[in-house]
């Protein structure tokens, strides 16, 4: 199965494409002080926040330790890139991003998981080996995007849903892949590249519904991926370009309720 790995340079393009961004700084100190933070663009360093806004192009410092109370906001056309280095972030409320906004959450240590995992990657882009470089990214409420241009969710805890509604990149594969979500997985009315649903542990219902795919993404034969999912209670999939359990022979879904509609021949 092909890895894609979308790096913070790339990232900060897709954004920019909708975003003038004026190279401004995070407009609230960092430190421990739980306060609200709005980034226009540049890093988010370690610290503690009552919530953070995204209103321009930013990214997670590596190694940094981020602790927010609240929710985690992309507005319209801004940029979060939190899955090219490695970091800590807990959110104890929401994220949500919203129309032509850029979504990026998690990188793992390819070389441990085995499964096509998401790696980070050095300054240079490049994929890091290393098992020891890994995010830990943990929401415990939902995480939701609605419009969005891309969105990349790769080995994080959620503890409640994620919903992707609508949004889609012509050029830029979308996953949803490693992750443990509590609640349901939905995605519906989205066109991009490709899609993939993959390695994750769902603890509810897995919904897939209306994805298109614009073009012949390399290997993917015009299929949303939905490839060794553990499924607490029912898989249903309909109106999609196409459906594949992966190339491993005999890999399936575990699904503890239905597996219906497109996806009724990829449970096991």
């Amino acid at each position: 199965m092909r890895t894609v790995v979308v790096g913070r340079t790339l990232m900060a393009l897709v954004a920019a494409v909708g975003l003038a961004s004026s190279g401004g700084t995070v407009a609230a100190a960092h430190g421990w002080g739980a306060r609200a933070l709005t980034c226009t663009g540049g890093e988010i360093g370690s610290g503690r926040y009552s919530s953070i806004t995204v209103a321009g192009v930013c990214s997670v410092a590596k190694d940094a330790v981020v602790k927010v109370a609240g929710d985690i906001t992309l507005r319209k056309g801004a940029s979060l890139d939190a899955q090219s280095s490695p970091s800590t972030i807990r959110v104890g409320g929401n994220v949500v991003a919203h129309r032509g906004s850029t979504l990026g959450l998690g990188c793992q240590p390819r070389a441990v998981t085995g499964n096509s995992a998401h790696p980070c990657v050095d300054a240079q882009g490049n994929p890091i080996e290393d098992p020891s470089v890994f995010s830990t990214i943990t929401v415990k409420g939902n995480v939701a995007a609605f419009g969005a241009s891309v969105v990349l969710i790769n080995g994080i805890e959620v503890g409640k849903n994620v919903t992707i509604l609508g949004g889609g990149s012509p050029v830029i594969p979308w996953s949803v892949k490693n992750n443990t979500i509590k609640g349901n997985l939905l995605v519906s009315k989205v066109t991009t590249n490709w899609f993939g649903a993959l390695f994750n542990q769902v603890g509810k219902n897995v919904i897939l519904t209306n994805i298109t795919l614009v073009e012949d993404h390399p290997g993917a034969a015009m299929a949303v991926y939905v490839v060794q999912n553990k499924i607490g209670r029912n898989l249903f999939c309909k109106g999609l370009s196409g459906v594949s359990g992966g190339f491993v022979p005999g890999a399936v879904n575990t699904v503890g309720g239905k597996a219906l509609g497109q996806c009724a021949e990829l449970a096991g």
